[in-house]
């Protein structure tokens, strides 16, 4: 890799650190005046070979004691359902999201900068990410008023009158991912609020500091304590806030260790909600009649992009051994094309790694599978800079090696060939995991039955194309370890809701009761107005 520094275009550069001294607490930016962490990005603000992290800010170290008042915040807040937000009007909900988003759409240039600088994000997928979620809040938003529009009404049957309607769940602690801390975290977050629920939420250990930008239109939108932000390790705040019992809604993107540790910590785990995104190992299948030029680029962008760092990368290539040394060849040579280099660079397709321990990581899984037959079959893969170590394509990989049964999440690409579809079928079925599948070919009798079969295995089956979330509309999940609960934009709504109903006998007493509550809006629940 090339070791010229491309001098930081000002508009980029890091001027002022961002230190973030308070946290978001019954309804008010809470001062901090206690021990803080360092938050670093690796990349270089200086010319290789003196290289040195770069200092981007800091943030507070909470404790027991400000993770509980957190929580009793949200409980007050909720206070058993009576309270202002769970209680309020649709419309009146949607209002304080809308007014959030508008907010939030003025700090875009800031939260983008900390998108590339904290996690290595190119430019043009920091963008992406925070357009990306905007719209997510607005489909939201609209589904929302849809779903209230269904509910705008009374049903009867075998004599009962019933009103119908979603409710919330209770109070919700919301932990996102390092990956798409501002994407996949407010897929959790905005629809749990909107739906009533009262929340806490703890930025993940990479991409905190681009919460920062959006605090104060998190404390001016939303009635005080349905939103609580804090910070500090997962085990000494998340820890504590679950064991008391109070939390109803566990929501959670990343691991599935540190969501069975968080569900154990809970005294009545049946009376907890889970939504769960959780690790995946999605492999690509390449039957011998795929379009080769299409399935090497397909699985270059599955398998590199933001460096494999995304749950529904492309973790593992099962290529068929007739067509499987001229795949090789081209994919190998394809991905020693990819440019590295810093975010905002042009034409940048790979990015400093945010975590300073992965390239070693990543190097042990090179070194066990060359130890057990396997060789780097890319010219530049393996090469390692401070931040950085190059995709090595392995072949050919076996099940015995750690790259087959972990998910790497970085840059290192197995290659498994295979003779018989079998094969990776029964390691499909075998595996921890089971979100997606890229699959291609082109024959239809050889399609039909795979595909049949695959939906069983996988949530998702990609025809040729790689694995992917969106669009956001479309159901994301996983079976297996790899996801509970469904995200998407409608799906989501009813993952924190609970559909709850008011029921009443079909007699004059009741029906003119039913009626004065509609004349009179004075119940919030039983009413038909209608959103436009």
């Amino acid at each position: 890799m090339s070791s010229t520094f491309n001098a930081i275009p000002e508009k980029y550069q890091i001027n002022n650190l961002v230190e973030q001294n308070t946290y978001l607490v019954e309804g008010a930016l809470i001062p901090w005046r206690g021990e803080t962490s360092n938050v670093y990005s690796t990349i270089s603000s200086v010319p290789r070979p003196d290289y040195q992290k770069t200092l981007l800010g800091t943030i507070p170290t909470l404790g027991k004691k400000e993770a509980i008042r957190a929580l009793d915040s949200a409980v007050s807040a909720y206070n058993k359902g009576q309270g202002l937000w769970p209680t309020m009007k649709v419309v009146d909900r949607i209002a304080c999201m809308e007014k959030f988003v508008e907010q939030m759409k003025t700090k875009r240039s800031e939260v983008v900068k900390l998108l590339m600088w904290e996690i290595g994000k190119t430019l043009p997928d920091s963008q992406k990410e925070f357009d990306r979620t905007v719209e997510y809040i607005y489909d939201t938003i609209e589904d929302y008023k849809q779903m209230d529009r269904n509910s705008a009404k009374f049903e009867k049957h075998d004599g009962v009158h019933a009103h119908i309607r979603r409710g919330p769940l209770g109070v919700v602690l919301c932990l996102g991912p390092y990956n798409y801390p501002l994407n996949e975290t407010f897929a959790l977050l905005i629809p749990a609020l909107i739906m009533g629920n009262t929340a806490i939420f703890k930025p993940a250990k990479h991409g905190v500091l681009l919460i920062s930008p959006l605090l104060e239109a998190f404390r001016d939108s939303f009635p005080k304590g349905v939103v609580n932000i804090i910070y500090g390790r997962g085990r000494t705040v998340a820890a504590p806030i679950m064991q008391t019992g109070k939390i109803d809604v566990l929501a959670l993107i990343g691991n599935s260790k540190s969501a069975n540790a968080l569900q154990t910590q809970h005294p009545k785990s049946n009376r907890l909600r889970l939504v769960l995104g959780l690790e995946a190992k999605n492999p690509a299948i390449v039957l011998p009649d795929a379009d080769l030029d299409l399935a090497i680029d397909e699985c270059i962008a599955g398998t590199t992009s933001f460096n494999g760092q995304r749950c529904t990368a492309l973790k593992v290539l099962y290529v068929h051994e007739a067509i499987v040394e001229e795949f090789n060849k081209r994919f190998s040579a394809k991905v020693d094309a990819l440019k590295f280099g810093n975010p905002w660079e042009e034409g940048v397709k790979l990015t400093p790694l945010p975590e300073p321990d992965k390239p070693l990581y990543i190097q042990g899984l090179i070194d066990d599978a060359i130890e057990k037959g396997a060789s780097i079959i890319n010219t530049k893969g393996g090469e390692t800079t401070e931040n950085y170590i190059f995709p090595a394509v392995m072949f050919p990989v076996t099940k015995e090696m750690k790259v087959f049964q972990e998910e790497q999440f970085g840059p290192i690409i197995p290659i498994v060939p295979f003779s018989d579809i079998e094969e990776p079928l029964d390691d499909m079925a075998e595996s921890n995991y089971g979100q997606q599948v890229s699959l291609f070919g082109r024959d239809v009798k050889t399609l039909a039955p795979l595909i049949d079969t695959l939906v069983n295995l996988v949530c998702r089956v990609n025809l040729n194309s790689s694995c992917q979330r969106g669009p956001d509309v479309y159901p994301f999940t996983g079976r297996k370890d790899s996801a509970v609960g469904t995200l998407s934009v409608h799906d989501a709504l009813r993952s924190f809701s609970i559909r709850t109903f008011v029921a009443s006998k079909d007699n004059d007493y009741n029906n003119a009761i039913l009626n004065n509550l509609l004349d009179s809006k004075a119940s919030n629940f039983v009413n038909t107005d209608y959103i436009l």
